[in-house]
């Protein structure tokens, strides 16, 4: 009796290790990599002049998006993190610059897209007021990228600031 209770202790403190092995992988699940088309360094086109750079890259043991924000011309510089949470299936960024910027936004990639969202908010006018960031037309040198804001939850979307990354060659 003892040696198959030895024997049950055993089978259990190694299903016990493989889950706990398995638990200390978070960045794992194959939807972590859906901003590594985001990686890399990249010349950003607005208004159709190159205005800025934005160098991307994985950090803290690959979990981790960090991006470098650089605009000269409009002296902004910027930071962003984002990680893939497996508990809520999002995207979750956080966006910091030397204008006292901050935003968090959580999001997902969907139908060859990545939707960022921000929390809605009550604006300026009173109303509700909710912006979103959307990665698009990707493809493995360029992609686009745009800035828009609603004020009647989501039924249409008004454009603020729209941006060709073309990768530095």
């Amino acid at each position: 009796m003892k040696q198959g209770f030895v024997i049950f202790i055993i089978l259990m403190s190694a299903k016990i290790f493989s889950q706990t092995n398995a638990i200390s992988k978070p960045c794992s699940a194959p939807e972590s990599n859906q901003f590594d088309f985001w990686l890399g360094s990249w010349n950003l086109t607005y208004n159709d002049t190159v205005h800025a750079s934005n160098t991307i890259s994985r950090d803290l043991d690959g979990c981790v998006i960090y991006e470098h924000f650089n605009d000269p011309t409009s002296k902004l510089n910027g930071n962003s993190w984002s990680v893939y949470n497996s508990k809520t299936k999002k995207w979750q960024q956080t966006w910091v610059d030397n204008q006292g910027g901050y935003i968090v936004l959580t999001g997902e990639m969907k139908e060859g897209k990545m939707i960022l969202f921000t929390e809605p908010a009550i604006g300026p006018k009173g109303k509700k007021l909710q912006y979103r960031m959307t990665f698009f037309n990707i493809l493995k040198e360029s992609f686009n990228w745009n800035w828009e804001s609603t004020t009647d939850e989501g039924a249409t979307w008004q454009p603020g600031w729209a941006i060709h990354y073309q990768r530095k060659k």
